[in-house]
């Protein structure tokens, strides 16, 4: 099955959409994980027994989380 011009076009179309309404969640995720892994680095643990902060990697994604988190606030406060 042969994906037709205009049916490309409006999958294009839709990921545009999609990309352009996420940018706050985006955008909060990347800054969110810089935040977490410099954390790591210039505060991080000694002794590795802090639970957030024993890994790069654990740092890293619970900063992407809560620069999601907030960033969907902004993207929530824009609908309205």
């Amino acid at each position: 099955m042969e994906e037709t011009s205009s049916t490309k076009q409006s999958g294009n179309a839709k990921l545009i959409k999609l990309i352009k309404g996420s940018v706050p969640q985006i955008v909060g995720t990347v800054a969110g994980a810089i935040i977490g892994i410099s954390y790591y680095t210039l505060v991080g643990c000694p002794n590795g027994t802090c639970g957030i902060v024993s890994s790069p990697y654990w740092s890293t994604i619970v900063g992407g989380f809560l620069g999601y988190a907030i960033g969907n606030i902004f993207s929530m406060r824009n609908e309205k």
